[in-house]
């Protein structure tokens, strides 16, 4: 027998060995979701004893970590942005690169007041959801090509208490905007943006397991950019803005493509590790 602290421990040892860096987090949702606690309850209870049926089906779920599987993917849900949302292999597993893109969003919505935002390739969702519940004045259009990302969607409006103000469509990024859409004073886009040669670079936990419709940008992983800052610019009001997550390396080329697309007001943020994560622009006049 043995203590879930100690368990906790257990399998916190085999995935530093394992070489995995957030290890102390990952074993702590391990032996949550192994043992069906809480996180509270899995801090109250760690001076009590697992059951052997407990201990071995958190080595299982360590077995499968260690083997690619993401825990994310594991548990079904992941944080992001304050939020606990479900996720599973038909979306992306939010990263926290990505809550610099859904900050940026919510500082500019939350003073536009009454507004509409649209997240385009939404995935799970995360970063329009992130707006809705910090911005209370806005609605949010979550879009995707994804039937099994838009129901992830529809999930998480419920499990975040936003169905009056958040909705689902299927779209298509790399064609024209649905007609009657209508206009929205910001558009957020985190989209595919690995260029098609480096998907094989990537770890197994992403290459293996994640979508890789969600993944690839094309042959030079620009292809939703030029769709986005062409096509897509006129679904923005006047003035509007649009924020793109991009990868590393592709700030400048992105900021080329909205010069082009006759953005004004071009800026570059950066994330954690000071990368140039997001680049914004506004549509200086109404399509």
């Amino acid at each position: 027998m043995i203590t879930y602290q100690n368990l906790y421990l257990e399998i916190r040892r085999r995935l530093r060995k394992a070489g995995f860096p957030g290890a102390d987090l990952e074993a702590r949702e391990l032996v949550c979701c192994g043992s069906g606690k809480t996180r509270q309850e899995f801090y109250r209870d760690g001076s009590m004893y697992t059951s052997p049926a407990t201990e071995a089906a958190v080595h299982a779920l360590a077995d499968r970590h260690i083997g690619g599987e993401p825990v994310a993917y594991l548990i079904g849900e992941w944080e992001f942005y304050g939020l606990t949302l479900d996720v599973n292999e038909s979306v992306l597993i939010p990263r926290a690169d990505t809550e610099v893109l859904a900050e940026a969003a919510i500082g500019y919505v939350k003073d536009q007041g009454a507004c509409r935002v649209l997240d385009l390739c939404a995935g799970s969702g995360c970063v329009g959801l992130a707006v809705a519940a910090n911005a209370p004045e806005c609605q949010v259009l979550l879009g995707d090509i994804s039937e099994p990302a838009a129901r992830v969607c529809r999930q998480n409006i419920r499990r975040c208490g936003l169905t009056g103000r958040v909705s689902v469509m299927t779209m298509d990024a790399l064609e024209p905007p649905p007609r009657g859409i209508g206009k929205f004073q910001c558009v957020v886009c985190n989209p595919p943006y690995i260029p098609k040669a480096d998907i094989d670079t990537l770890e197994r936990s992403v290459k293996d397991f994640e979508p890789y419709l969600a993944l690839c940008g094309g042959e030079d992983g620009l292809d939703f950019y030029r769709a986005a800052a062409g096509m897509w610019k006129e679904v923005l009001a006047e003035n509007g803005r649009i924020y793109f997550e991009v990868g590393i390396g592709q700030a400048d080329a992105a900021l080329r493509l909205m010069r082009g697309a006759g953005f004004g007001g071009l800026e570059v943020l950066p994330d954690t590790r000071g990368i140039p994560r997001v680049v914004y622009g506004t549509a200086m006049e109404a399509v």
